[in-house]
């Protein structure tokens, strides 16, 4: 059985461009699109109750609205919608379980220069096994997930690239593999990118001397982001590949990266313990912060 791209519905905005991506993305992948709308009334021997008709009714008619304009826009591709029974967290998890892609809304902020995820899309992104894309209103433009009429890759107007950001001393497999694969089925090109410092004492600010040294660790850092793409070059050989490695801090190099982007994927490592999962500095602060639609892809 096919795992379905999944798209969380919400009625807002932001969640309707969800769809639209989440859409195209099947398209894609050749796979079926599930909507599902979260709403924990429904749930037990209350479900009944006269009371939650009007917001029970709601959530199906908001869930209805947007499978009925997608299947407007999308009459040959396989969609399904349901009303789960849970709260949002924790019924969207499960159907992450599930799916080949959960996609959610990400919220803009006016004047502040960021993007809000709420707190459900927060709390998803941090237990999540399978990759979750956040898409925000706007972000949709050009080729990006237009397919052509059969499913491929558009041959009118072309997809953004796919940038990648990538830690070559930590195993992130499942991370590269999901980059290349989104790039060869937009036919788009794929940008790595391996941000690194260079190592000094604290407080120590490097000087002409060190310009040697500041060389040897590009070097090193340029040898190891290719030893780590190097076999997924070869499983996937009609990708276009630019490398960047760059001295600074990852997350403004990967946010001036995906400037124009189609699709920003990084990585979540798993570290399960007593403070519970986390997202990473890096991986949370680019949720906020990027234009484009961004993949948070787990590994161990």
């Amino acid at each position: 059985m096919l795992r379905p791209v999944v798209v969380g519905i919400d009625g807002s905005p932001e969640s309707l461009a969800a769809a639209d991506w989440a859409a195209g993305e099947a398209l894609l992948r050749a796979r079926p699109l599930r909507l599902v709308h979260a709403w924990e009334g429904m749930a037990g021997d209350d479900a009944t109750l006269p009371e939650l008709q009007v917001p029970r009714d709601r959530a199906r008619r908001t869930l209805s609205h947007a499978a009925d304009r997608l299947i407007e826009r999308h009459p040959h591709l396989r969609i399904s919608a349901d009303v789960i029974a849970r709260p949002a967290p924790a019924g969207l998890l499960a159907e992450a379980e599930a799916a080949e892609v959960l996609v959610l809304g990400s919220r803009g902020l006016r004047g502040v220069g960021g993007f809000l995820v709420g707190s459900v899309a927060q709390a998803v992104v941090a237990h999540a096994r399978r990759p979750v894309v956040l898409v925000r209103t706007g972000t949709v433009t050009g080729g990006d997930n237009v397919p052509s009429p059969d499913g491929g890759a558009s041959t009118l107007t072309p997809h953004g690239p796919v940038v990648l950001g990538i830690d070559p001393s930590s195993p992130c497999g499942e991370l590269i593999e999901f980059a290349f694969d989104e790039a060869a089925r937009r036919q788009a090109p794929l940008q790595a990118v391996h941000a690194w410092d260079f190592p000094h004492a604290s407080g120590y600010a490097p000087g002409p001397m060190d310009a040697g040294a500041r060389a040897e660790s590009g070097a090193e850092a340029s040898r190891a982001l290719a030893s780590a793409l190097e076999p997924w070059r070869k499983k996937f050989p009609a990708v276009e590949v630019h490398e960047l490695v760059a001295e600074g801090r990852p997350v403004q190099q990967l946010l001036e990266a995906a400037q124009g982007a189609g699709l920003l994927a990084v990585g979540r490592r798993v570290r399960p313990g007593s403070m519970g999962t986390h997202t990473g500095r890096v991986a949370h602060a680019l949720m906020h912060r990027a234009g484009c639609p961004v993949a948070i892809v787990s590994h161990d």
